[in-house]
């Protein structure tokens, strides 16, 4: 007499369908859509040209422990060569070395801000300058220098204007920027660019404000991230790119354990379910 296996062979594949459809569930749920990893998807592909409203640029103020490059030319160079140097005796000059993969990394030289706001200058003594933008304390150093130097053509610029981007970017690190006029992607792009696995919509920036940390959250999905206030980026920002959800299950070794045993299981059942139907 012949046993019917039909049920059997129904309720077999039937689980297994069931297995095969949560795998594949749990698989296209931990992948990345393109979606997710592109800039500024709310301008539509279909758009040519839109124009939006930038933040405007405030320009940085000098801060405590911060490291001014101070030049000034005159006719006669040997008049200001040991100013130019960027040291004095005294130690208000500073060296700082920084971890910097986009600039050439080494000694970063100039006048360290002291604690009450000043810097010490050969010759022209104290000048006050925390509060104060680069182009304020250039003129009060001309001012200064046209005592003792006909004619001094004053430069001064920030020698440490650094800005840290960490987590899901390709070169985590601290870059020291080229000049003070530096945004979210500049940095972005510095540290060369997020990471397929970098969450897009939640970058999260930590800026030192009066003794205080503040915390604000760019969604580069959408182009509003142009008209942030803090767009625009100080020196001694931190920028950190959370890692999405794919990441942590790509590294979570757990995770891998189960979709392996899982797809063994799957491959056991196909295995018995072909027998059975022989």
């Amino acid at each position: 007499m012949r046993i019917s296996t039909t049920g059997h062979q129904k309720t077999g594949i039937s689980v297994c369908l069931y297995a095969m459809t949560f795998l594949l569930f749990a698989i296209i749920s931990s992948c990345t859509t393109t979606k997710n990893i592109t800039y500024f998807n709310d301008v539509a592909d279909s758009v040519k040209w839109r124009s939006i409203e930038q933040a405007g640029y405030v320009t940085p103020v000098i801060q405590p422990d911060d490291i001014l490059q101070v030049n000034i030319q005159t006719l006669d160079p040997s008049a200001t060569a040991m100013l130019n140097q960027q040291s004095w005796p005294t130690g208000s000059s500073a060296q700082a070395s920084v971890n910097n993969s986009a600039v050439s990394p080494g000694n970063v030289s100039g006048y360290l801000v002291d604690k009450n706001g000043y810097v010490i200058l050969p010759m022209l003594g104290k000048v006050s300058v925390v509060g104060k933008t680069t182009d304020q304390v250039r003129d009060e150093i001309s001012i200064k220098a046209a005592e003792f130097y006909k004619e001094p053509v004053v430069t001064v610029r920030f020698a440490n204007f650094k800005v840290t981007v960490l987590g899901e970017v390709a070169k985590p690190s601290t870059y020291v920027m080229p000049n003070e006029k530096i945004t979210l992607l500049d940095a972005i792009g510095m540290a060369g660019d997020l990471t397929i696995y970098g969450k897009r919509e939640n970058v999260l920036l930590i800026r030192d404000n009066n003794n205080k940390k503040e915390f604000i959250r760019f969604d580069l999905n959408n182009s509003n991230t142009f008209q942030s206030p803090y767009f625009y980026l100080r020196q001694g920002d931190v920028v950190y790119v959370e890692p999405s959800k794919s990441r942590v299950a790509a590294t979570d070794s757990r995770q891998v354990r189960r979709i392996t045993i899982l797809t063994s299981v799957l491959t056991l059942l196909v295995v018995i379910i072909s027998r059975i139907n022989l």
